[in-house]
């Protein structure tokens, strides 16, 4: 017997409708900052995203990463590691890539809280 056909996916909204809700462009916004070095900037656009409401999980989980790296890099290593439980919090498949991992700053803290997560 065959299985019933799965419903259709949900539509996904493109990156302009996206980019006009204010918390996923404030997202865009700390993101595109913190490539420019501009760090003071983009961690209060990242933390303006997560007040704003970001509606997707793994769009949370990113803000936090980032506010993570920033944190790290500026030695604030306790800010570290609770940006990235919160970013776990939010969703719990978050993972860095495996050159973010390996970043002398932020890997041995993102492994430590990694390690903490419930299997």
């Amino acid at each position: 017997m065959l299985a019933p056909p799965l419903p259709p996916a949900p539509p996904t909204a493109s990156i302009a409708a996206l980019y006009l809700r204010p918390a996923e462009r404030s997202l865009v916004e700390g993101i595109r900052l913190y490539e420019e070095a501009s760090f003071g900037r983009a961690e209060a656009a990242l933390r303006q995203s997560l007040s704003q409401g970001l509606a997707d999980p793994r769009d949370q989980a990113v803000a936090y990463k980032y506010i993570a790296f920033i944190a790290c890099a500026f030695d604030r290593i306790a800010e570290c590691e609770s940006s990235f439980e919160s970013a776990f919090a939010a969703d719990p498949n978050f993972a860095l890539g495996e050159k973010e991992v390996g970043h002398p700053l932020w890997g041995p803290v993102y492994r430590r809280v990694a390690a903490a997560q419930p299997k």
